[in-house]
């Protein structure tokens, strides 16, 4: 199934689940933030596409977006002067990009074919012990402090493919690791993934006392429009 989104080039990956803030101040995304509001996009979602690491955001970088997205829904929008908006939008639902519009808006339009999950390759009665391991590793992250003393586990009731996203959320983890678990279609090896991740990212604290990322990551997330 396809459909035709705004597009919206960043130096991040939205992920599933994920809160999305955003300061906007270019003339094309203003534009983008306007049709949403009032509807002008139906639904008032849009596209998010990651930009591979060393390379500039801009529409002109096509070729270096990534092929896998995540739809983005606006839920907040606050004016500021000079026509600039802060928005926050939640993250959707992948897609994979079939083509871009240049010419159809002042901003990327793109069509695109939803990426549902498929049915899980491993045997889904590991279910239960992958959800374990994974949940420990995520408490063992927390454990090396970079993410304070306090540990909020995730709900109970968080199936594997909701518990993935919700655990690389809470992790600090380069454009090219959420990439990987955002492409990831099997929630169980998506699960497995994302734990193999915490598992790496705990060593990495406890042996460096460095987080082994651009500096750049840890800055709230803005437009670079």
């Amino acid at each position: 199934m396809t459909e035709t989104l705004p597009l919206f080039p960043l130096s991040t990956v939205l992920l599933p689940g994920a809160d999305l803030p955003l300061h906007i101040f270019e003339a094309r995304y203003r534009q983008l933030v306007l049709d949403l509001v009032e509807e002008v996009v139906p639904d008032r979602r849009f596209g998010v596409v990651g930009i591979r690491q060393g390379w500039e955001v801009g529409d002109d970088n096509v070729d270096s977006m990534y092929d896998v997205g995540c739809s983005a829904r606006l839920r907040q929008v606050q004016q500021l002067p000079q026509g600039r908006y802060d928005i926050t939008a939640d993250g959707g639902h992948r897609f994979r990009l079939l083509q871009i519009d240049r010419e159809a808006a002042p901003y990327l339009m793109a069509r695109v074919e939803w990426l549902p999950d498929s049915e899980p390759v491993e045997d889904p009665r590991l279910t239960g012990r992958l959800d374990a391991a994974a949940r420990a590793a995520h408490e063992r992250y927390h454990g090396t402090g970079l993410r304070g003393d306090r540990y909020d586990a995730p709900a109970a009731d968080l199936d594997a493919a909701d518990l993935s996203y919700a655990l690389a959320e809470d992790c600090v983890l380069s454009t090219d690791d959420r990439q990987d678990l955002l492409a990831e279609t099997d929630p169980l090896a998506r699960l497995r993934l994302v734990r193999r991740l915490l598992v790496r990212e705990a060593e990495f604290l406890r042996e460096l006392r460095a987080v082994p990322a651009p500096l750049a990551e840890f800055a709230e997330q803005t437009s670079v429009n």
